[in-house]
């Protein structure tokens, strides 16, 4: 069966705690601390598998876990880092947060590879807090936590043109005629039951890939019949074929069916119904003896709102290369990069600001100001202040966490220190 959409879970690495020991040697007096630092977790990646082309495997796998980081050791031996997890998808699969629908990644384009969650920092051996005034530290860091999401994969072909329709109108036997793609092709609706892909290649001209849609009908954009399941594909597409029987061999009026379908695609997406079209208009080698052509009455429609019609036999491939030829200029005068969808949710932002306690307090022995919590820590740890941009998001996140306003509530002055975990600065307004 074709998988299209999935929901997993994924979890990154716990950071390995850092070490408290001190050096208990003979002929060493006064050895110290030589707590060693915890090993990193390991990171979620997902990567792109050439070989692939649907979900199937995420639904029997649904949880995805990487390693932990060891604690760190005697003698300043750090602890082992976690084993990354790898996840491989097939191109074209876009990642999303499972509550907000947001995008994290799109695996195609240049997005061969993406880091999603990393794993959490090894904490710090007591070796790093020793001072002056105090020798014998009996602290050490824990490792950071790990990072874990709930995700929707959900598969969106990559193709440049995309065949719609109504059920039965040819969409299969265009595709098998103009590529080497075999779908499916029967006299009963919906024998299309997941999308094919075909390269059409044309002499002296750049190929290009089409996609044949499963048929929509009214009401797939709010979940009726099959073709709902498989619009998110059409998405990717830069130009779409509409097809229609024009003689109507179903019973149907062509020209009702094309706004009838029109209007799922704008119900679905209004970027989707903006997208070019051209009409094919299919099953003309069975006209016979009409006052007025169909293909006609198609063009006195859709002819004035800049929609070509073409009349075809996808059977008998009469008319088929004109379309053709057509579709590939309308290509060529189109941005030639796929689509990718930029990222909405940025998990490191979202898991580090969180309504995890903090404390700040007053340390009369070493006359520092202290701020310390699991929040604090995991700010840290995904923020880089040795960058500009960097230090300024901290700075924001210690104002808007009401941390600068409690620092002034216990009395703190202009040149004072503040220490948080391993990190000491002074205090400026």
């Amino acid at each position: 069966m074709f998988a299209d959409r999935a929901k997993i879970y994924v979890r990154s690495g716990k950071g390995g705690d850092g070490h408290v020991s001190f050096r208990r040697e003979k002929y060493v007096p006064a050895g110290g601390p030589d707590g060693g630092d915890g090993g990193h977790g390991g990171d979620v990646i997902f990567i792109v598998d050439e070989g692939l082309n649907t979900l199937t495997d995420f639904r029997h796998v649904g949880k995805y876990k990487a390693g932990d980081g060891q604690e760190g050791g005697k003698k300043n031996c750090r602890g082992k880092d976690g084993d990354d997890i790898y996840i491989k998808v097939p191109e074209g699969t876009v990642i999303k947060e499972f509550n907000s629908g947001k995008v994290i990644a799109d695996m195609s384009g240049d997005n061969r590879k993406v880091v999603l969650l990393k794993g959490g920092r090894g904490g710090n051996g007591n070796q790093h807090y020793a001072t002056s005034t105090m020798q014998a530290p009996k602290y050490a860091q824990p490792g950071q936590p790990a990072q874990e999401l709930e995700l929707t994969l959900e598969l969106k072909v990559i193709a440049d043109v995309g065949l719609v329709g109504f059920p039965n109108v040819g969409k299969s036997t265009l595709l098998s005629r103009v590529s080497n793609a075999r779908p499916k092709i029967a006299n009963y609706h919906f024998t299309t039951l997941n999308p094919h892909l075909g390269v059409v290649d044309l002499p002296d001209m750049k190929s290009f890939v089409i996609a044949d849609i499963p048929g929509l009908i009214e009401g797939a954009s709010e979940g009726v019949g099959l073709g709902h399941e498989f619009l998110r594909h059409i998405e990717r597409t830069k130009v779409l074929i509409h097809v229609v029987d024009a003689a109507g061999t179903e019973g149907r009026d062509p020209i009702t069916d094309i706004y009838a379908i029109n209007a799922e695609l704008a119900n679905y997406s209004e970027e989707l119904a903006r997208k070019p079209q051209v009409i094919a208009a299919n099953k003309t080698d069975a006209i016979y003896d009409l006052e007025e052509s169909p293909v006609e009455q198609l063009r006195k429609e859709f002819g004035p709102k800049g929609i070509e019609v073409f009349p075809i036999s996808a059977v008998s491939g009469k008319g088929v290369n004109e379309l053709l030829y057509h579709v590939r200029q309308m290509l060529d005068g189109l941005d030639e990069k796929p689509t990718v969808f930029e990222q909405e949710y940025f998990p490191e932002m979202a898991l580090a600001v969180s309504d995890e306690p903090y404390t700040v307090t007053y340390d009369e022995l070493e006359q520092e100001y202290v701020v310390e919590g699991p929040r604090i820590e995991k700010m840290l740890g995904y923020t880089n202040l040795e960058s500009e941009k960097g230090f300024a998001f901290f700075q924001g996140f210690l104002k808007d966490a009401g941390i600068l306003d409690k620092l002034e509530e216990l009395g703190i002055q202009e040149g004072d220190t503040v220490r948080m975990y391993g990190l000491s600065f002074d205090y400026y307004k």
